[in-house]
């Protein structure tokens, strides 16, 4: 057999109480795709960013193509020949592209002959792998599907022959996500090894040689792929059969909830991004918005959610919103029964520097339960409140103390799921609701989303992924450049045919 690029030995990791990694032992060998998945929390992002020198192990080895190699930080990673695509991105918002991928790859005292020979390297990296993006855009004007493209160009830049991507696909749309896997095709033939973290079974097993299952900081099994199955998969991650599909009887449509006439939404830069879009949303039922991100899906929510001003009508229970002024903002809107789970939990879902128990609070902390009288704040309630959420919505570590930084992607998801569902909104606005989620609480928020649903409350959902727009949607309406390009019944389309109406092609051309 030949020696494996990667063998960790016994790496153990604990963050105070909480034991991360228990005794965990790995071999990946050389020029194949191995996955790792597990719940959130399970102990895989950790695991992978003690192998990049993120983090030190407390115990443990760590063997590089036969060597033992000491990791203490990312540089002796990035010369060992390991590059990470971290599923939070590591770039400097007001860098440019450019910028950001010489940053820490610098090679002499001088910047500009740096940048000169890293652009020419950059356009030739974009070119091989269709990875095209305005090396001299700013982090902060690009959205996170070209953020995406950065890291990994950042990592093929610096000549990884070892690449761990950390939820690559978790801010990509299917066919991105298709195309990034053309990619780690291209690089495996080169003999690159490249060790996939994610919690999506089709991409397991559709790209991977091998995968390794991690549950509670543990790992409890190594598989070749092709002996296995997603329900297997699913139950080894979680420790119980999984449900795969979402299971809801026939929607029973009521009023008119939301009512949504000619809204038109104009950028900063006098962009429209929205025109002039009508559609209706009845109690009892999930209208599912499909469509590629950036066709206006995050300016719709944005618009309703009272934080983007817009042109038109918006009814909710026969009453107009206001669209403008003092009274357009989302405590307006939260106080006329809208709650809203917006597309990205970090920037706008919590303040990643404050606590589990203050995010849950946040939008909500004016309410009479949260007081103690007319100029205090009850702390001790609202700490009480988050317990309950964090065991209800299964929240890991259940600690309201904790940062909301110090939780995985998925338990910060189900954070903000959890503080705007407990609600009890007329309306519930979602986008992208499990992004970066594992597939036990995919399985949960969906069950939630449903149940919702049949206590008679209206629900937009906004997802670029359509397994689920198809399978929790009563009615599905697809967006292009802004517009709604029709309307469909899950049962009457198909996902080829939402692509092309994605693709902005319909009627007899589709």
């Amino acid at each position: 057999m030949s020696t494996p690029a990667i063998e960790l030995k016994g790496i153990s990791k604990a963050f105070g109480p909480v034991q991360a990694n228990k005794d965990i032992s790995i071999r990946v060998m050389p020029g194949t795709i191995h996955g790792i998945i597990g719940e959130n929390g399970a102990g895989k992002s950790t695991l992978m960013s003690i192998l990049y020198g993120f983090y030190k192990a407390d115990a443990g080895e760590i063997w590089i193509n036969g060597k033992k190699t000491e990791i203490p930080d990312s540089q002796h990673a990035i010369r060992a020949g390991i590059g990470m695509v971290f599923q939070h991105f590591k770039l400097v918002e007001n860098f440019t592209v450019l910028e950001n991928v010489v940053l820490g790859a610098e090679d002499g005292a001088l910047l500009r002959p740096t940048l000169a020979r890293a652009r020419a390297q950059l356009k030739k990296l974009a070119e091989e792998y269709e990875l095209n993006v305005d090396p001299d855009a700013l982090i902060e004007d690009i959205g996170v599907g070209m953020q995406q493209r950065v890291e990994i160009l950042k990592s093929l830049y610096r000549q990884a022959d070892i690449l761990i991507l950390d939820e690559p696909t978790g801010v990509l749309t299917p066919a991105e996500a298709d195309h990034l896997f053309r990619i780690l095709e291209s690089l495996k033939r080169e003999g690159k090894t490249i060790i996939l973290i994610t919690h999506k079974l089709r991409e397991i097993m559709e790209i991977t040689d091998t995968v390794s299952v991690m549950r509670r900081g543990e790992m409890t099994a190594t598989v070749r792929t092709a002996d296995t199955s997603p329900p297997e998969l699913a139950e080894l991650m979680v420790g119980r059969k999984v449900l795969l599909r979402v299971e809801k009887a026939p929607a029973r449509p009521g009023d008119k909830v939301l009512e949504v006439r000619n809204l038109s939404v104009t950028d900063d830069k006098g962009v429209k991004r929205i025109k002039d879009i009508s559609f209706e949303v009845r109690a009892g039922e999930i209208l599912g918005i499909a469509g590629v991100a950036g066709n206006g899906q995050s300016e719709l929510l944005e618009a309703l959610g009272g934080y983007q001003s817009a042109t038109g009508t918006i009814l909710v229970n026969g009453q107009p919103i206001d669209l403008t002024g003092s009274k357009s903002d989302g405590r307006t809107r939260r106080d006329r029964g809208i709650a809203h789970v917006p597309e990205d939990r970090q920037r706008e879902g919590l303040i990643m520097d404050f606590q589990a128990w203050e995010n849950v609070a946040f939008g909500y902390h004016h309410r009479p339960e949260y007081q103690k009288n007319r100029f205090l704040m009850d702390h001790a309630a609202m700490k009480a409140d988050c317990e309950r959420k964090m065991e209800r919505f299964d929240v890991r570590p259940p600690n309201p103390m904790l940062l909301a930084k110090s939780f995985s992607g998925g338990n910060q998801q189900k954070l903000v799921v959890a503080r705007e569902i407990e609600r009890n909104p007329d309306l519930l606005l979602v986008g992208q609701p499990t992004r970066g989620v594992d597939i036990g609480a995919i399985e949960f928020i969906h069950q939630q989303l449903v149940a919702l649903r049949d206590q008679g409350k209206a629900i937009l959902l906004v997802s670029v992924e359509l397994d689920e727009i198809l399978s929790l949607s009563d009615r599905i309406a697809v967006m292009f450049d802004g517009q709604i390009m029709g309307e469909r019944m899950p049962a009457e389309t198909t996902a080829k045919e939402l692509g092309l109406l994605m693709a902005g092609i319909r009627g007899e051309a589709a």
